[in-house]
């Protein structure tokens, strides 16, 4: 493949299909944040992490909050620098530093975020997230063309407005794919 000049997947959705191979993308839906020929940046939006709420990385970061964003979900954003933070929420909000817009999202990486929300003046729909998923020059296309991935368009309402459980079938559903009919095993006509 000649990489992301043919294929640009930035700001679209990621869908893991069964039997990828690595548990940590089990049933994951990933949101391209970045694409080129350079690799691939990423981010998970149907995994909270298991031991983390909003409240609690705040009271890590001394930033004060009581209001009820402190039990809010953060997510595994994927398994890259997982002490790094970012958020993706949507075109509402801009970083008074930087703010990465892609299509109908944001995604900011700077503290300022988080202190607009604590205050009540953040962005109205967000994902807090540890962590990325990176990919080196064609290796996004390689597990695509391996069938460890799906695209589908991304949307505020399946990024935002889903359940985590529901994020992994709402996105196979708007591809008009039944999950029970996957399998893991790729094939050639």
């Amino acid at each position: 493949m000649t990489g992301a000049a043919t294929l640009d997947l930035t700001g679209q959705l990621l869908v893991a299909m069964p039997g990828m191979g690595d548990p940590r993308f089990d049933r994951s839906v990933v949101f391209v944040c970045a694409h080129s020929d350079d690799g691939a940046m990423g981010l998970i939006v149907n995994k909270p992490a298991v031991d983390m709420v909003l409240g609690e990385l705040l009271d890590q970061l001394e930033i004060a909050c009581t209001g009820p964003e402190r039990n809010h979900a953060v997510h595994f954003g994927g398994p890259v620098e997982t002490q790094r933070g970012f958020v993706l929420h949507g075109t509402d909000y801009a970083s008074r530093l930087r703010t990465l817009e892609v299509g109908a999202f944001g995604m900011t990486a700077t503290q300022d975020v988080l202190e607009d929300i604590a205050i009540g003046d953040g962005p109205e729909r967000t994902l807090v997230m540890l962590g990325y998923a990176g990919w080196g020059p064609g290796q996004l296309e390689g597990e695509i063309a391996r069938n460890g991935w799906l695209t589908v368009a991304a949307t505020p309402q399946l990024v935002f407005g889903t359940g985590d459980t529901s994020k992994w079938i709402k996105a196979l559903g708007a591809l008009g794919i039944d999950p029970l009919g996957l399998s893991g095993a790729a094939g050639r006509a």
